[in-house]
């Protein structure tokens, strides 16, 4: 299957030919440089050629990006022009390479390296008639392709392993470099040190001839002459390259202290624009880091070691990360910024969250038999870490939110983790940052591998919110980090795992919650989530309310293992809930029809069969249906819930029929009347006879403030005299920014002037949740509400992220 992109789609094309070769290990060796906005420096990347790992089938081509009727043609790279930085002062602590710095002090907006824009190039790629032999055929040189854009590459070379001082210690041929790199990668998993040593030693080796490379939108080609197969290639290459200010991985911004930074942002693109990569999930590799910059900032990055700056000459820090677990490229996090950290307390019995009949015993963690991944040092076959509650963890924000941080945040992370230990079992990642990353974040949180990103958003108001979100990224070490979607149109894997875990770590987390109240809250978010659910399904393209859109051909690539993600690229995707919404109500649905205790047994089982790999939909819905008796499975099948759940738009006919019963909950029922109450004081004459009782409101939850808020937006008028109540009564602008969105939706809607403060200030703080705001201000058709809407995103459109600005212009232009 060749890559046919068509540019009046949304696609996002993936093109790495991971059927012919595998990345196994990076090794990053970089500089940030904040006066240029540019990541510069090298990588190298260890190869496995197909023959290692699978059979391969038949070669393939892919689309080379010409427009002539030629052969794809190479090119070595152009020597760069800019004087050379002193690299002596850069040497790290394990003795890098010294490496050319090129462009310091200025941006590099030039697009000498032939990277085209996007409409361009993908008009390119479809219309080309040649193709690059990317496998094993005839005469024709091997071609490597990776997923790269928004990079200048300035130099390829293969790198001499062989001259590695001491290599000769585990190989049997010292003189046959890919041999070299095959029996490296073959040390057992109890060498892992010495492996990571030798991995950094090879990088550091000198190169021993450039090779030919090239690179288009999506991709960077390289080639060597004479080796025609992925075998003949060199296994250990280096590239030489530096980012691009306005490359997508990447954003750089300033912190809510003013101070600069720069972190990964979760792009639809992934990580390609922050180094070369195999971008497929079924390229899973390790890696390991240094990134140097100014002593005054901290690198924080997806890594198991809680890394400590070392200090270099002149002003400048390296910092190193490395990671044993084999997981996609995409998962890689980086965020360089001037961070305080907050040390928590030291973790005492009241740390712990209170056992109740839910939790299982450690019996129920110990399954017998080996683990079913690749091998790696594993945490599920240590028993220590199976009991391990707590993991270590940090957190780090600017210093303006260390007093929101301590008092919402650091309280939180130590039951949250606990309650996720008792539902799972062992975690699978031996430690934890926490980051508050800057507004222009666009989500209330983001996980990765050992680090997780939360907004502000999420430290005003009550806990709840913090609790939540931190709850549901955590989640995500299990689902959606170490138990991965095989095919990226599988969301739900992920995001519907997490959305339903959020909710049963966090009624374990609140200690002081008896079982029915925790049962009562669930019942209460489920009611809210519905209603998401309904509204995104009637103001959303069917094709993608789809959970599993390419149906019996989901997880389906070409020979050379490139592929394409539907919409991948459409920037209102970001903002859509469908994957988390239905993906919940499935995995709720399943819990009651087989009953909590019997499904959440199963869900640690599954945990314990498939951490470490790539899984599927069937994948989980055959072992659960294998699992559980007779009685308890009436028509459920895998096809039944295909059919019903993941290949269907809409709202599935299963909760169609629940509609009634989550509009009746208790917390929900007290809602609607505190909802009548507030209708009658509606409907008042501003001058009341004295006869008329005061109305008395009870006090609400979070959740309930916000369906409160729901049902009055509802109504068809509400007064200025009402909403002034409403605020003072729940005192509204202090709420979490859940509450505060609602909140703001109503003064928009009844144009309430007085409280256009707190539009301004949600849309400027909460920039994650404020992109349904601008179009609600522009629908209005108010001169002063449009104007209000155009003089908000002026102000931060420069440091808004890319998608939201995206989205928000075309509201508001």
């Amino acid at each position: 299957m060749d890559i046919k992109l068509d540019p009046s789609r949304d696609d996002l094309p993936l093109m790495a030919n991971t059927s012919h070769i595998l990345v196994k290990h990076y090794v990053l060796d970089l500089d940030v440089d904040f006066e240029s906005q540019v990541i510069e420096g090298t990588i190298v990347l260890f190869l496995e050629s197909g023959n290692r790992f699978k059979k391969r089938s038949s070669s393939t081509k892919v689309a080379c990006p010409s427009e002539s009727n030629e052969a794809c043609k190479f090119r070595m790279p152009e020597p760069c022009q800019i004087p050379v930085t002193n690299t002596k002062t850069f040497s790290s602590k394990i003795g890098y390479n010294d490496f050319v710095i090129c462009g310091k002090g200025e941006k590099d907006t030039s697009g000498k390296d032939g990277n085209h824009d996007n409409q361009e190039q993908a008009s390119g790629i479809s219309s080309s008639k040649y193709c690059c032999d990317t496998g094993n055929h005839g005469s024709e040189e091997f071609l490597l392709v990776l997923d790269c854009c928004d990079l200048s590459v300035l130099k390829v070379e293969e790198v001499d392993v062989a001259a590695v001082p001491g290599i000769e210690k585990f190989t049997r041929s010292p003189k046959l470099r890919n041999q070299i790199v095959h029996e490296l990668m073959a040390l057992p998993t109890d060498r892992w040190r010495e492996q990571l040593d030798y991995y950094a030693r090879c990088s550091q080796a000198p190169g021993c001839g450039e090779l030919l490379f090239d690179t288009d939108t999506w991709s960077l080609q390289i080639r060597k002459t004479g080796a025609q197969t992925a075998t003949d290639f060199p296994h250990a290459i280096r590239i030489r390259y530096r980012t691009k200010p306005q490359g997508r991985s990447v954003t750089w911004t300033s912190d809510q202290s003013g101070r600069p930074c720069v972190y990964t942002v979760g792009s639809p693109i992934n990580n390609r624009a922050l180094f070369p990569c195999q971008e497929p999930p079924v390229a899973m590799s390790t890696w390991q880091a240094t990134v140097r910059a100014a002593a005054s900032f901290v690198v924080l990055m997806s890594g198991e070691n809680s890394a400590k700056p070392t200090q270099l000459q002149e002003g400048y820090s390296s910092w190193h990360y490395y990671v044993t677990m084999p997981m996609p490229a995409s998962t890689f996090t980086i965020a360089v910024g001037s961070w305080t950290e907050m040390k928590p307390e030291t973790c005492s019995s009241n740390d712990v969250a209170t056992e109740r009949s839910f939790s299982p015993s450690e019996a129920h963690f110990r399954y017998i038999g080996v683990c079913g991944h690749m091998e790696y040092p594993c945490r599920f076959q240590k028993s220590s870490a199976s009991t391990q509650k707590i993991i270590p963890h940090r957190v780090f924000a600017p210093a303006c939110l260390k007093g929101a941080c301590q008092e919402t945040l650091l309280p939180l992370i130590p039951p949250c983790l606990s309650a996720a230990h008792s539902v799972l079992g062992t975690h699978p990642f031996s430690r934890l940052d926490i980051l508050i990353v800057p507004a222009n974040f666009s989500s209330l949180g983001m996980a990765s591998p050992h680090i997780v990103f939360l907004s502000q958003s999420t430290l005003t108001g009550m806990s709840q919110l913090c609790g939540t979100r931190l709850c549901h990224e955590i989640a995500h070490a299990w689902f959606g980090l170490a138990i991965g979607a095989r095919d990226w149109t599988e969301e739900w894997l992920s995001e519907g795992f997490a959305t339903h875990l959020e909710d049963v770590f966090w009624a374990k987390a609140q200690q002081q919650l008896a079982p029915h109240e925790a049962q009562e809250q669930q019942e209460l978010r489920a009611c809210l989530r519905w209603r998401r659910l309904q509204d995104e399904v009637q103001n959303s393209p069917e094709e993608m309310q789809v959970l599993r859109p390419n149906k019996e051909k989901t997880g389906h690539v070409s020979d050379s293992g490139s592929s394409i993600i539907r919409h991948g690229l459409n920037p209102e995707k970001v903002f859509m809930q469908v994957h988390y919404l239905k993906g919940y109500f499935l995995l709720r649905f399943l819990a009651k029809r087989l009953g909590e205790d019997t499904y959440f047994s199963f869900l640690r089982k599954f945990v314990h069969t498939f951490h470490g790999q790539l899984i599927l939909s069937q994948d989980f819905l055959q072992m659960l249906l294998e699992n559980i008796p007779e009685e308890k499975r009436p028509e459920l099948s895998v096809g039944n819930i295909f059919r019903d759940w993941l290949e269907s738009s809409g709202i599935p006919q299963p909760l169609q029929r629940e509609r009634q019963a989550l509009a009746e909950c208790g917390l929900a029922q007290q809602v609607s009347a505190e909802v009548a109450k507030w209708v009658r004081v509606n409907r008042r004459p501003r001058k009341r006879k004295r006869k008329d009782r005061e109305e008395v409101f009870e006090k609400l939850l979070p959740d309930q403030l916000v369906l409160l808020l729901e049902h009055l937006l509802e109504q068809k008028t509400v007064t200025p005299r009402t909403l002034q109540s409403l605020e003072r009564i729940y005192r509204l602008s202090e709420q979490d920014a859940e509450v505060r969105h609602r909140w703001c939706e109503l003064i928009v809607k009844h144009k309430y002037t007085k409280a256009y403060r707190d539009v301004e200030r949600f849309l400027q703080e909460d920039q994650a949740m404020g992109i349904y705001l601008y179009g609600e201000l522009m629908l209005s058709e108010d001169p002063r509400q449009q104007h209000l809407a155009r003089r908000c995103f002026e102000l931060s459109r420069e440091q808004m992220d890319r998608s939201s600005a995206e989205v928000v212009a075309e509201m508001l232009f």
